[in-house]
């Protein structure tokens, strides 16, 4: 037996016990493990039942990550879940932690399932651009049903151990020791006479539903969330398969579909995605073990959206906040703001009311910053305005403990000149989260020209908390995401003068996979806060820069967007969903007459290129400047914060796809047909004259 996989025998029961720490990952050495244990336990006379364990603190979470890329070795892990199934002795799984991906597909061969209540199970090989394929689209549907089979296996997302039972993933939940509660529940099987349940032979579920036409729904839904997804379709087909066809030849159409995922260009957009994320987490200059802060209390100061959200991600965590508002009638405002978003939670059914309650207790609303004297951090949301900002830090300078973390949530002003403010600019740091915080996964983490390390890894380890992706930017106007936003939005703006409606814009870049075209996202956000840092940003740029008008001339019609009811879109009371607004084509039409330009059709290739283009430039700037690391860290931004499709690996990574010398081309046609904007950044002539990609380079190479 191999050190990853260990056999023993209790009496009549056999306990194969997976010891692959930390995650108990299917590697090659646990395949191999896992089907010489079965062999042992099949040749046991004295075996008549089977128990699959896994020591440390989780049961199978999911392939081995080392291994992807790699030459597959066999066993394969279809093998290996085959012959759990066609074990002729009753087998148990018993899952606590996590059961994802091919460990949940090994639990599924498995003939029972019992799970601890704490545990969770999921099949997330979409999120890499893959489908389940050890028999995951086959066998999940013949226990859960069609529908419960395709939102986990279509989304990615795991389910809890309550839903898990629910929808007879699993047969009953245990608390306590997985060892003691399956050998328990093996030695039932035998009592009981509980024989051999194969998990491929099962029918109920799926004779239970209106399979095709939850199929056509699903499709139809997936189209419009995910349009030009490569894996997603493919997982339908999938679980389509189990519907008609028996499991051998559904088995056999799963490893096909499977192996053309594999061979997509999406699926290492995907893993590259999953690899960014992971690496953005380690940081020049940064030593691991750098000590950090305890963050036990925080203060939030601005009980608007954005320092509701902030407050609301902190309580989510379990740690208490002091939300400051100078006026008893805002904050009585913040306060019922924080309760309505929770309500809404509850209503959707994913709170309960006495969770809601709890989280409530952990927010309290003060009016005094002198309130604020003992928290170990507190962040600042007020309005984007650097005098606002000086009152705020100056007031913070004076009350706050020594060692507290003084953090900005600012989006685009300059850090040092804030961090200034104080007399202790070694504890300020930005802390950029994005709208609606509560919801967001990203933070962008400002280090400043004075943030000491100690707070730059508090940060780091404060979003791990939250659960939230940090990446760590430089100090410039807007930072990493905001400043190549503007860079997109602007050229999006000139597509209107040039000829493009709303509509046609975003629907362009939205088939291209932008969560939202560029238009409602304004329109979402609020066009009149665009409007007041253009007329900021705008004092700095030199003469001659060539400047779009529309959406100055839609703020001075007071078209401010879903805020108003009116933008690039009209909204009816009460509706999210953008309808087209007569008033806007008069006024595109009036910017181009002002500007001379005969506006005239676009096509949708031009359109994608002008925006992703001019965002992969501006990005090429901010690494040679070092405002990032690493081309992954800009991806992940873009990623978690810009609704940039995950198929896609980010536009870095995109860039590299498409190779850089015909990105440079293009970017210059742009540069000789438009001007100064579209100069090419240096370093995307370097990577593309050395026929090198952004992958390859960091700031000392």
């Amino acid at each position: 037996m191999n050190s990853s996989v260990t056999y023993e025998r209790q009496g009549e029961i056999a306990l194969i016990t997976v010891n692959n720490p930390p995650v108990n990952a299917l590697g090659h050495s646990v395949r191999e493990g896992l089907l010489h244990a079965l062999q042992e336990a099949q040749g046991d006379a004295q075996v008549r039942a089977l128990v699959l364990l896994c020591s440390g603190r989780t049961f199978i979470a999911g392939a081995d990550i080392k291994e992807f890329g790699k030459p597959p070795q066999a066993p394969s892990l279809p093998e290996v879940v085959n012959f759990f199934e066609q074990s002729d002795k009753p087998c148990v799984a018993a899952i606590h932690g996590t059961a994802l991906g091919g460990g949940l597909e090994v639990a599924l061969g498995c003939h029972y399932r019992i799970a601890h209540h704490e545990a969770k199970v999921g099949l997330p090989e979409v999120k890499l651009g893959l489908l389940p394929g050890a028999g995951g689209t086959q066998r999940l549907p013949r226990l859960a049903g069609v529908a419960k089979a395709l939102e986990m296996i279509v989304s990615g997302t795991p389910v809890d151990a309550a839903q898990a039972l629910k929808h007879h993933i699993v047969d009953e939940l245990f608390e306590g020791d997985p060892r003691a509660a399956g050998i328990t529940f093996a030695q039932r099987m035998l009592a009981e006479s509980l024989g051999v349940r194969r998990t491929g032979e099962q029918t109920a579920a799926l004779n239970a539903a209106d399979n095709a036409t939850l199929i056509s729904v699903k499709r139809a839904e997936m189209e419009q969330r995910m349009p030009g997804a490569f894996s997603p379709p493919r997982c339908i087909a999938a679980v389509e398969a189990a519907t008609r066809l028996p499991l051998a030849e559904g088995l056999q159409l799963e490893r096909a579909l499977f192996k053309e995922c594999l061979a997509s260009e999406q699926r290492a957009a995907l893993v590259h995605a999953f690899f960014a994320e992971r690496q953005c987490g380690h940081i020049d200059g940064l030593p691991a073990q750098t000590p950090v802060r305890s963050i036990e209390r925080v203060g939030v100061i601005g009980g608007g959206t954005m320092g509701v959200g902030i407050a609301l991600s902190f309580v989510n965590a379990g740690v208490p906040v002091k939300l400051l508002e100078v006026s008893g009638q805002a904050l009585k405002r913040a306060l019922q703001r924080a309760r309505d978003i929770y309500a809404a939670s509850v209503t959707r059914g994913s709170l309960s009311r006495e969770a809601m309650e709890q989280r409530l207790e952990l927010l309290h609303g003060v009016q005094d910053y002198s309130d604020l004297a003992e928290e170990d951090l507190i962040i600042e949301a007020v309005f984007e305005s650097l005098e606002v900002k000086r009152q705020v830090f100056e007031r913070l300078d004076r009350v706050c403990k020594p060692g507290a973390i003084l953090a900005s949530n600012t989006s685009s002003l300059d850090l040092d000149a804030i961090a200034a403010f104080t007399s202790r600019p070694q504890d300020v740091v930005g802390l950029h989260f994005f709208s609606p915080a509560n919801v967001m996964r990203l933070v962008e983490v400002v280090r400043g020209r004075h943030t000491c390390a100690e707070v730059l890894a508090s940060a780091m380890g404060l979003s791990r908390t939250l659960q939230k992706v940090a990446v760590v930017v430089g100090v410039c106007d807007g930072f990493v995401g905001n400043r190549m936003i503007f860079q997109y939005g602007r050229e999006a703006e000139f597509l209107l003068e040039e000829g493009g409606t709303p509509e046609q814009v975003d629907a362009a870049l939205r088939k291209f996979g932008m969560a939202m075209g560029p238009n409602a996202m304004r329109d979402l956000s609020g066009l009149d806060i665009g409007w007041s840092i253009r007329k900021r940003q705008r004092e700095t740029l030199p003469g001659g820069y060539p400047l779009p008008t529309v959406l100055d001339k839609l703020c001075e019609a007071g078209l401010f967007g879903q805020k108003s009811g009116r933008g690039f879109y009209q909204y009816a009371p009460g509706s999210r969903q953008p309808q087209p607004n007569p008033e806007v084509l008069p006024l595109l039409e009036a910017a181009s007459r002002e500007k001379g330009i005969e506006r005239r059709v676009l096509s949708d290739d031009y359109i994608v290129e002008r925006c992703i283009f001019a965002l992969i430039n501006e990005g090429a700037k901010i690494l040679e400047e070092g405002i990032a690391q690493r081309s992954g860290d800009v991806d992940v931004i873009y990623l978690n914060g810009y609704g940039f499709p995950a198929w896609r690996g980010g536009p870095m990574f995109y860039a590299d796809s498409l190779g850089l010398d015909k990105v440079l081309a293009r970017v210059q046609e742009f540069h000789e047909r438009f001007g100064a904007w579209w100069k090419p950044a240096p370093l995307l002539e370097k990577l593309a004259a050395e026929g090198r990609r952004f992958a390859d380079w960091n700031l000392n190479s």
